[in-house]
């Protein structure tokens, strides 16, 4: 992968093989960080899975970092009320179904009551394509619209491992205060810990790294004590 002149420069200025404790690779990417807007920190995990285990679920960041989420619910007219009260901004059935089957995706989170999703899973080629497939596991397929849509405005978020075994997730900005961004990390690399399949033998959390947007990555020294 071709890379520009900044970031070029930036890895000639650190070791890129050390390891570094995580409020010292925090700092590192705050000076890393080139880009002229504020960038968005990220965490990779890389986890030890065999290829009929996975490791997904949401987890709600102490620290937040985004504007409120645009939140979209299908649901028949009954639950509308409730939705809208929840602070959804698009509620509806079939006629929100066919304008999302067009493309229009303009929407950060997308939840369905379970009596929708027979019409709604067959959304999966423009909201599976985007992460934005309501499911079970992530609490966005429920009745309890008002409980659900309370926690997605905490900030709740879904981590999901990739086909590699990587968890990756935005975990604050450049500008936020190192401390609170190290917060985030160590909660959601609990919660992977926490999704650690039973069967799942040795290291079990093999690397950890951060990076801003445009940087590149540092590694940190988190131990894995399973």
């Amino acid at each position: 992968m071709k890379h520009g002149k900044k970031y070029s420069e930036s890895v000639k200025t650190y070791d890129t093989e050390a390891t570094f404790e995580l409020n010292e690779a925090l700092g590192l990417v705050k000076s890393l960080s080139k880009a002229k807007f504020d960038e968005t920190v990220d965490l990779s995990v890389k986890v030890n899975l065999k290829k009929s285990q996975s490791v997904r679920d949401t987890v709600i960041l102490p620290n937040q970092f985004r504007g409120e989420k645009k939140i979209l619910v299908f649901c028949k007219p009954e639950k509308e009320k409730e939705a809208q009260e929840a602070g959804a901004v698009y509620v509806g059935a079939d006629e929100l179904i066919e304008k999302v089957r067009a493309g229009w995706t303009d929407f950060d989170v997308a939840v369905a009551t379970p009596d929708m999703m027979k019409d709604v899973g067959k959304l999966g080629m423009v909201l599976g394509r985007k992460g934005l497939m309501p499911n079970p596991k992530t609490g966005t397929v429920t009745f309890d619209l008002k409980g659900a849509l309370a926690e997605l405005q905490k900030g709740r978020t879904e981590f999901r491992a990739d086909k590699t075994g990587v968890v990756h997730l935005a975990v604050g900005k450049v500008s936020m205060d190192a401390a609170k961004v190290a917060e985030n990390v160590q909660t959601v690399v609990e919660e992977i810990k926490r999704k650690r399949p039973a069967d799942a033998k040795g290291e079990f959390i093999r690397t950890v790294s951060v990076a801003s947007t445009m940087g590149p990555g540092v590694w940190v020294n988190i131990k894995d004590e399973g």
